[in-house]
C-alpha cells in the first residue's frame, strides 16, 4: 500500500509541476530554484514513476533484506524461512561455514527429524527431485538425503526452484535438542555438498539482491526475540559503530582470513608469525590450536571439568586478559567478559580446541565462533571475495 501512496504523491507532484509552469509566469520550479530550495525539494520527492506499476511484476524483490534471527542461551542463532507452494515453514542456522541448505524430511524417522518440522514433498505444488543423494557432516553431527528443488522464501525474497537437501537419515543425538530444524549454509559454493546451488548463489543469479554481500549482527541478550539478524544484499549502519576493517578472503570454500596475531593484554602471545581464521557463525565458541589453547587456559587459572569445559573462578574473571586479534593491521578486541559465560555463579571459558592444521597448510588454525561476532559485525562481500568488521552496536 505504501508504495501506491508513494507514486501517486509523485505523479500529482509531477503534474502540479506542469500545470503551475502553464498558467503562470513562474513555475513553482523557478521560484524554487530562485530560492535556493529547488535541489532540497526534488531530494525528497524523489521517485520511480514507475512504482505505480510494480503490482505486475511478482518476482520483483526488496533489494536489501533483513532476517530477523532468535538468539539460544548464545549457543545458536537462527530464523525462519519456508519451502513449498503452499509454504512450509521451517527454522534454520545461518551457517557461514557450511553451504547447503537442508531440511528434515517425510522420509526420514531418525529421533531428531521426529522433534523438528519435516518437509512434505507431496503437499508442495512446485516440488520436484532427480533424486541425486548426499550425505554431510559437520563438527556435531551428520545427515543423510536426497536433493530436491522448490520456492524457497529467505527474509522476504523468493527463490524459484530453489536446490536443497531433505534429509532421511540424522543418526545420533547431535541434532535432537537443536532449536533449529535445519541449516542453512553461506559460505562459498565450492564447500557445497553435491555441488546444489547456494541460497545467496541464487539470490546472486536472479538479481534478487543489490549488491553480492550478506551482513550478520548477532545480539548478546540470551533467549532474545532479538536475537540479531542478516541482511541479504547490503549493510545495517544501524548495527555497528566506527570504521570497517577490511581484509581479503584466503581461500573461496569458507569465509578464512589471515590473521598476524593474537594478542593477551595487548601483547604478543600467540599466532607470532601469523595464522589463519575462519569466521563462522555455526560455530558458538572459540576455536584455538590445541597447544596455544592450554597455555591460555594455564595463564587464565582454567581447569577442565568431567563435560570437558573449561572451568574458572567467577571472582576472578575482571581480572582477566583482553583478547585481541590482529586482522590486515588492526586489533580487534574482545574483554574476558566476552569469553566468560556465566551461569548462576558457574563460569566457563568459552573456548575449544582444534587439532587440524590450517586448510592451506600455513601457519596455525583458528575459528571466529560467535564469541567474537557477538563483539563485531560481520561483513561477507562475494563480490571482492573480502570480509569486514566493524564494532557491534
Amino acid at each position: 500500500m505504501m508504495w501506491i501512496i508513494f507514486a501517486l504523491v509523485c505523479i500529482q507532484l509531477s503534474e502540479c509541476l506542469h500545470k503551475v509552469h502553464l498558467h503562470r509566469s513562474k513555475s513553482i520550479r523557478e521560484i524554487l530554484k530562485e530560492r535556493g530550495e529547488l535541489k532540497q525539494f526534488l531530494d525528497i520527492y524523489k521517485c520511480d514513476p514507475a512504482l505505480k506499476y510494480q503490482h505486475l511484476f511478482p518476482g520483483f524483490q526488496s533489494e536489501v533484506a533483513d532476517e530477523p534471527l532468535l538468539n539460544y542461551v548464545d549457543n545458536s542463532y537462527y530464523g525462519s524461512i519456508t519451502i513449498g507452494n503452499p509454504p512450509q515453514s521451517f527454522t534454520v542456522l545461518f551457517d557461514t561455514g557450511s553451504s547447503n541448505l537442508w531440511v528434515p524430511s517425510i522420509y526420514c524417522s531418525s529421533p531428531p527429524c521426529r522433534n523438528h518440522a519435516r518437509y512434505n514433498p507431496t503437499r508442495s505444488s512446485t516440488f520436484s527431485t532427480n533424486r541425486q543423494s548426499f550425505s554431510m557432516a559437520y563438527g556435531s553431527g551428520s545427515l543423510s538425503g536426497f536433493f530436491g528443488y522448490d520456492t524457497v522464501n529467505v527474509a522476504g525474497i523468493t527463490i524459484q526452484h530453489q536446490e536443497f537437501g531433505l534429509s532421511q537419515n540424522e543418526p545420533g543425538s547431535a541434532f535432537i535438542y537443536s532449536k533449529f530444524d535445519g541449516i542453512l549454509g553461506l559460505a562459498y559454493p565450492g564447500l557445497s555438498a553435491g555441488g546444489a546451488t547456494t541460497v545467496f548463489d541464487s539470490m546472486m543469479r536472479d538479481n534478487l539482491v543489490s549488491q553480492p554481500i550478506f551482513s550478520v549482527y548477532l545480539g548478546r541478550v540470551p533467549n532474545s526475540q532479538e536475537g540479531g539478524e542478516v541482511t541479504f544484499g547490503g549493510v545495517d549502519n544501524s548495527m555497528y559503530t566506527g570504521e570497517i576493517v577490511w581484509v581479503p578472503v584466503i581461500q573461496e570454500l569458507y569465509w578464512l582470513i589471515p590473521m598476524q596475531g593474537v594478542l593477551l593484554n595487548g601483547r604478543p602471545t600467540f599466532c607470532t608469525r601469523g595464522c589463519q581464521a575462519m569466521v563462522d557463525t555455526g560455530t558458538s565458541l572459540l576455536t584455538a590450536p590445541s597447544q596455544e589453547l592450554e597455555e591460555l587456559m594455564q595463564y587464565i587459572g582454567a581447569r577442565q571439568d568431567q563435560y570437558g569445559e573449561y572451568v574458572v573462578n567467577c571472582g576472578s574473571v575482571a581480572n582477566m586478559p583482553s583478547l585481541t586479534f590482529v586482522i590486515n593491521g588492526f586489533d580487534l578486541t574482545i574483554p574476558a567478559s566476552a569469553y566468560i559465560k556465566q551461569y548462576n555463579g558457574y563460569c566457563t571459558a568459552a573456548f575449544e580446541p582444534t587439532y587440524l592444521p590450517a586448510p592451506t597448510r600455513n601457519g596455525p588454525f583458528w575459528i571466529l565462533g560467535d564469541v567474537f561476532l557477538r563483539e563485531f559485525y560481520s561483513i561477507y562481500d562475494r563480490g571482492n571475495n573480502r570480509m569486514g568488521f566493524a564494532k557491534a552496536v
